[in-house]
């Protein structure tokens, strides 16, 4: 009789061991418990570290979705369904297809929900969502349209879509395009009609899992390949997916924030400060929030080492947003992190930048339980006091108790209490994990961009509060 998927980590050694024996991480033994599976790819690494057989493993492909959960949808699609979305539980979920068909006939990645109410053209193309199938908790949307004055990037990371409802025709002025057709146009597939609060819940009350969501041109769904797909595809911890997002070349860029209808370039004076941005997965507003703020920018590749970007004579450095595991980019961004600080030019990080910053500070960094993605979050700023109304996405963040005695807390989320931002007190460095620059306060926060001003012409070694 085949093992179960815990019989068989506790013959391992433990989660820990197994994911050391096997060559994965931790975050995939969770999912080899939530699929009920070990995926084969891994037999041969098992039978050699417990002397099992085959038989004692091959039961443990067959996947099922625990009792408590939500039941999952028939095995064969019901009557007008052009979608699936298949999770690494095993559970299927049908429904109607938009956007575009996925290449090869399925898109992969981790399901997550963002609770935003507005914003989902912001939140399509922020590329810290790459990786990820994005699940909308607000039912109507499409109401407004899209139009490209509201790209984040060039290019959408995302790997799909789920909402509730039929996609809402836009009633805008600004829409230049529905956002179905700008979705077929990027090549990104959705699906409608799911249950988005069963599913919710689901990833809230068992963390975030891989899903496949299949949008096939025409028609015909394999469930056993899809669920596969599904239970063998690592997850986000290890991966480095911001060399995937980052630009190529570095560039100057000069638009500010908006004024009326439009953003708009703004010619920095001569005393503008010159920032060194380093794209991880830069949004666009950050960009232009620095400008706004004052600042002369040039964008670089993440990749760029310290002496490169030295050699731009930066007042100070921006370390952005992007997606993936932080320790993972971290092979190549916290040296020139270290490399920045050492030269004693100031540093500001948000999102994955607070994170990188963390990391070469001396911090480490873990994988939530459940990410952090939409508006509206509380975050406290210990430094003053106030209660910020932040915008956020990240499923990765800092652990305090890892910080060096160098190193002090200065936000805190008042959602589960964790990290939020940080600064260092012996160096001109300071990040937060949330996004100043989204505006649902609307402008709570802008003031860290003042701030990081304030640093660098100041030349100050610690975050003073306002």
């Amino acid at each position: 009789m085949a093992l179960s998927v815990e019989a068989i980590v506790e013959r391992l050694g433990g989660t820990a061991q197994a994911a050391s024996l096997t060559g994965v991480g931790t975050e995939a033994i969770r999912k080899w418990r939530q699929a009920g599976a070990v995926p084969p790819k891994h037999w041969s690494a098992i039978l050699r570290a417990t002397g099992l057989g085959v038989h004692d493993l091959s039961g443990s492909s067959a996947a099922a979705a625990p009792a408590s959960e939500p039941a999952a949808g028939p095995e064969s699609p019901p009557q007008g369904a052009t979608a699936v979305l298949v999770l690494a539980d095993g559970s299927v979920l049908w429904g109607g297809g938009f956007g575009a068909h996925a290449e090869g006939a399925r898109s992969v990645g981790e399901i997550c929900f963002s609770t935003g109410l507005t914003g989902y053209q912001e939140t399509l193309t922020d590329p810290s969502f790459a990786g990820q199938i994005i699940t909308f908790t607000f039912p109507h949307i499409g109401n407004v349209g899209t139009t490209p004055e509201d790209d984040e990037a060039v290019n959408v990371a995302a790997c799909g879509l789920v909402v509730r409802e039929s996609l809402t025709e836009p009633s805008n002025w600004r829409s230049t395009q529905t956002l179905d057709a700008w979705l077929r146009a990027r090549g990104i597939p959705g699906i409608c009609g799911v249950d988005t609060r069963a599913l919710t819940r689901r990833i809230r009350d068992n963390g975030p899992q891989t899903a496949v969501l299949c949008f096939p041109a025409g028609g015909g769904f394999d469930l056993a390949a899809l669920r596969q797909a599904a239970a063998e595809w690592p997850g986000l911890e290890g991966m480095d997916l911001a060399r995937l997002v980052s630009c190529t070349q570095s560039y100057a860029w000069t638009e500010g924030t908006w004024t009326g209808t439009a953003a708009a370039p703004r010619r920095p004076d001569a005393s503008a400060r010159h920032v060194v941005a380093v794209d991880y997965g830069a949004k666009r507003n950050i960009l232009r929030g620095l400008v706004q703020a004052g600042c002369r920018v040039t964008v670089v590749p993440a990749d760029t080492t310290a002496e490169d970007i030295l050699r731009h004579a930066p007042d100070g450095v921006f370390l952005s947003n992007g997606p993936g595991d932080p320790a993972a980019t971290a092979e190549y961004a916290v040296p020139a992190i270290r490399g920045v600080l050492e030269a004693g030019t100031p540093v500001f990080g948000i999102c994955l930048g607070h994170q990188l910053l963390a990391l070469a500070l001396g911090g480490k960094t873990y994988k939530l339980d459940r990410g952090h993605r939409g508006a509206n979050q509380p975050v406290k700023d210990l430094l003053t006091g106030r209660v910020e109304i932040t915008s956020q996405n990240h499923g990765f963040a800092v652990d305090d108790g890892s910080l060096p005695p160098d190193v002090r807390v200065t936000h805190v989320s008042l959602f589960d209490g964790s990290n939020e931002g940080i600064a260092s007190t012996r160096l001109p460095a300071f990040s937060v994990q949330y996004h100043p620059e989204a505006s649902p306060g609307p402008s709570d926060s802008f003031h860290l961009f003042e701030r990081f001003v304030d640093m660098m012409r100041d030349g100050s070694r610690t975050v003073t509060p306002v």
